[in-house]
């Protein structure tokens, strides 16, 4: 959650940053060398020898762009798609790539409880119908299911909730009226995370109640939970016990399996072995682990001894133009990284998701069975939709 809140900061400072940045003359020559290419491709990048363990810069940078012009779906379990309303790319993303989502969850409201059985979804003015109808038009199945972020409740308001049927009745039926009223398909709840592990038993019940209340109207109910293993190995907040639980009225539950490296314990974003381990402790039997959707994160991060910021695509393109790198491969992780130095000689790693790294936990959630969510359509690069 974290990272989400400090790639927000981010994206607004780099949006500004890129449009009056410049470049030395030598650095404009030698970037200058290495085109992208905006031309569609006739093949997808599978095809077209792309997704390897040896990637070059020059590749990358020249194809990050040419998407197959067959835009025809390959993945057969859900996929989840955020989008977010500063970064305008996401929501053309949504509309090139429709067909190939199941679902798409703007991050457009918040739930604010005003007092004893007095909620309010804030937010709705970022809803923009036309965009809405576009996407529909890719794909007339897809789902939309904005993102509904419990904000600004104390711990008191949260037990007030819990402890009370009557609170519970009213939070439901407020949010059918909303999906009702705005022509939405469902909701993505985030909340799980907020009470740290505490409380587990009552948060089940809230949102058993809130999805039975939804499906009740044929409305959709998505449920973003952390990951059942932390870095450290230790049992994280949401484990086997509350998904048997809630599995039987939750739609699908979108899986944080990224944010697995911090600033103080540098790394990648999400190790292949930790990602199958969260999948396989929450559902170590088959039956509802369709309802999964693995994680994928499609922004990386760079790593110095001042800390770790957030790279988007566009910044991950051009750190690849400036430095020109040897990008390596962590075999065990099964994720790309790079190592450079600034001109204060402090080391630099950037891990940032790649074809490869892409692919091979596409083909885990095709093994195990799950479907996909991914953090966000548009910061990554757009080739990597022909992998779906």
């Amino acid at each position: 959650m974290q990272m989400r809140a400090l790639l927000i900061l981010v994206h607004t400072i780099t949006s500004c940053l890129m449009v009056s940045a410049t470049l030395s003359k030598t650095d404009a020559k030698k970037s200058l060398k290495t085109d992208t290419e905006t031309s569609l491709a006739e093949l997808p990048v599978l095809e077209r020898g792309l997704v390897v363990p040896d990637p070059q810069w020059r590749d990358i940078v020249k194809e990050e762009k040419r998407y197959c012009a067959h835009v025809k779906r390959t993945f057969q379990g859900q996929v989840l798609g955020y989008i977010t309303p500063w970064n305008s790319h996401g929501y053309d993303i949504a509309k090139i790539f429709g067909s190939k989502l199941t679902s798409v969850s703007p991050v457009w409201l918040q739930l604010r409880r005003r007092g004893p059985e007095s909620f309010d979804v804030t937010g709705l003015h970022d809803h923009d119908p036309g965009w809405v109808k576009a996407v529909r038009k890719s794909n007339r199945k897809i789902k939309m299911v904005p993102r509904l972020l419990f904000d600004g409740w104390s711990y008191q308001d949260y037990v007030s909730v819990m402890d009370s049927e009557d609170e519970i009745e009213e939070l439901g039926s407020e949010l059918v009226d909303v999906a009702k009223t705005e022509g939405f398909d469902g909701f993505t709840l985030e909340l799980w995370s907020q009470l740290g592990g505490n409380k587990r038993k009552e948060l089940v019940h809230l949102v058993k109640h809130i999805c039975e209340t939804l499906q009740a109207k044929k409305l959709d109910c998505v449920l973003v939970i952390p990951p059942a293993v932390t870095s450290t190995g230790q049992p994280g907040m949401f484990g086997r016990e509350e998904f048997e639980q809630l599995a039987p009225v939750v739609d699908g539950f979108s899986l944080m399996t990224y944010d697995y490296s911090s600033a103080g314990r540098p790394g990648p974003s999400s190790p292949l072995p930790w990602v199958r381990d969260c999948i396989l402790q929450l559902s170590p039997n088959t039956q509802w682990r369709q309802k999964i959707l693995l994680g994928l994160n499609l922004y990386g991060l760079e790593f110095s001894s001042q800390g770790a910021d957030p790279i988007l695509g566009g910044k991950y393109i051009e750190l690849l133009r400036e430095l020109r790198p040897k990008i390596l491969w962590d075999e065990n992780a099964g994720e790309h990284y790079f190592t450079h130095k600034r001109n204060n000689a402090v080391k630099h790693v950037v891990y940032y998701p790649t074809l490869k790294s892409i692919y091979l936990r596409i083909s885990l959630a095709t093994e195990l069975g799950t479907g996909i969510s991914m953090w966000e359509l548009g910061q990554g690069l757009d080739y990597f939709y022909d992998l779906l």
